[in-house]
């Protein structure tokens, strides 16, 4: 097994933070290699004659596991339902979910383990794995956790459970080395998310997000505009719910599209089957809900969809971290933003300060890095949907969102008096109100032959949202009233004031 040599370099990092700390956290981006590197941790554990066992949460990250292991020559046992069982091997890797029914059942020892390797960390807190992981900290065996996303899906740290964090290489530099690809982003349109409450956790509630997003006109956009934008390319689509992703899947089979439905509570061998069928080419599109969110590796997947909505910023990296490793005819990873998630969370390979503190949330310290080195804020395109950064034309049509005269927008790095969002002003707004308004912006772009995202900009200027809605993109143009064109001249003002600041 060759190794990369950032892998090297952390690997080495690894076993120095593990002479000072009991347990250490390795971020490693999804598509870097963190196996490979939990790997040769384990052969070189095991060369010393140490104990090892893997913990992993799901049947298909065991068996990919155990195959690295294998090929790396290391033998090993696997403690699994349905596996048969080397007692005697010093290397296991284990399901969770055995290990914990074994504690339940208080009858049958524990693995011996000088070394615990948590694979997928960032779910090590929920209270079934969390007290695993205790019972091997409190033998005193050394633990390193292994994620791509090291915060817990409210987006706080890990220092519960872990004492360091060694991060590997960043996507950014990952994609400039050739290692991933890079990705291109489009948002086509967006559910009405305002409604819908929040669980505990933060995060929306399914079956609130669920009504919101399985809606027909919906579903019948999703695959409208992947047929424009990704028409044969090999797609994971993520979605809300069981019924949710039944119902995107029929809708692209009605187009002839192969496509194929996956959740939970698909048998393992069926399961194992459709995976084939998807990593072979057979089928275009799967359809799933939370199953390839983690631990899917087929890089023959370019195209991300996103149709589930989400607040946690781990949940949205390790999804459209699926679709961003190299193969071969793959220039670039397509993500196509139907849950708002690329302007709630930013682009992939955005710097992300990652840390353990369990009272501050890594997207408030990721936009907090943004203000201060003042970064590019995102530009959405009204056309076609591209979103994009540092470009005064769109990646995707080629049309001129900035004029020259105008600066390019960017994270403002002075700290400014909170106020209301223009979305929170003018939220009472009526459809009649904004529909008038947004079909007065069309009319102005006519007389002044403007190009018609001015008045997408414009109109997210008043509402701070994108007029995505079926209703507003419908929207007749209409003459211009005495009230919107004095506001057009204060804007124009206003941004030629800017511009000579």
């Amino acid at each position: 097994m060759i190794l990369r040599g950032y892998q090297l370099a952390a690997i080495d990092n690894l076993r120095d933070a593990l002479k000072k700390h009991q347990s250490v956290l390795l971020q490693s981006a999804t598509g870097s290699g963190k196996t490979a590197i939990a790997v040769e941790i384990i052969r070189l554990a095991a060369n010393n004659g140490k104990s090892v066992l893997v913990l992993a949460p799901r049947r298909e990250l065991i068996c990919q596991f155990s195959e690295r292991l294998t090929a790396a020559g290391v033998q090993h046992g696997i403690i699994m339902s349905g596996e048969p069982r080397d007692n005697w091997a010093s290397i296991q890797v284990a399901s969770f979910d055995t290990i914990h029914a074994w504690i339940k059942r208080d009858k049958i020892v524990l693995p011996m383990a000088n070394l615990l390797v948590v694979d997928e960390s960032h779910l090590s807190l929920s209270a079934s794995r969390k007290k695993i992981i205790e019972h091997y900290k409190s033998k005193g065996t050394r633990i390193i956790g292994m994620t791509a996303t090291p915060c817990r899906g409210d987006g706080r740290g890990l220092g519960e459970l872990y004492d360091k964090i060694v991060e590997t290489q960043s996507i950014a530099r990952l994609t400039a080395d050739g290692y991933l690809c890079p990705a291109k982003y489009y948002a086509p349109s967006t559910p009405d998310l305002e409604k819908i409450g929040l669980n505990s956790q933060g995060e929306y509630i399914t079956k609130q997000l669920d009504e919101a997003v399985d809606q027909p006109k919906l579903v019948g956009d999703i695959v409208s505009n992947w047929l424009r934008l990704a028409k044969g390319k090999s797609t994971v689509v993520f979605c809300s719910s069981c019924a949710h992703s039944r119902h995107v899947r029929d809708e692209f089979i009605s187009q002839n599209i192969n496509a194929e439905h996956l959740d939970g509570n698909t048998e393992p061998g069926e399961r194992r089957e459709i995976l084939a069928r998807v990593g072979s080419g057979e089928t275009t599109v799967l359809c799933n809900v939370f199953v390839a969110s983690y631990g899917l590796d087929i890089p023959r997947l370019e195209v991300a969809v996103l149709a589930r909505p989400t607040k946690s910023l781990a949940l949205y990296l390790q999804t459209v971290g699926r679709v961003l490793r190299p193969y071969p005819g793959k220039d670039e990873a397509l993500i196509i933003d139907h849950a708002g998630s690329v302007a709630e969370h930013g682009f992939v390979d955005d710097p992300i300060p990652w840390s353990l503190s369990g009272k501050v949330k890594i997207n408030d310290l990721k936009k907090k890095v943004a203000q201060e080195r003042s970064e590019p804020k995102d530009i959405h395109c009204g056309d076609c949907g591209a979103v994009f950064k540092s470009s005064r034309k769109c990646t995707g049509c080629g049309a001129e969102l900035i004029p020259k005269t105008e600066a390019m927008p960017v994270h403002e790095a002075k700290l400014k008096e909170l106020k209301r969002t223009p979305k929170q002003e003018n939220k009472h707004a009526s459809w009649p109100e904004k529909i008038s308004f947004f079909g007065q912006l069309k009319q102005h772009c006519i007389n002044r032959n403007i190009k018609p995202g001015w008045a997408s900009h414009r109109y997210r200027t008043l509402y701070g949202v994108w007029p995505n809605d079926q209703r507003l993109k419908a929207a007749p143009s209409v003459a211009v009233t005495a009230p919107v064109a004095r506001w057009i001249v204060s804007q124009n003002i206003r941004h030629a004031r800017s511009n000579n600041a």
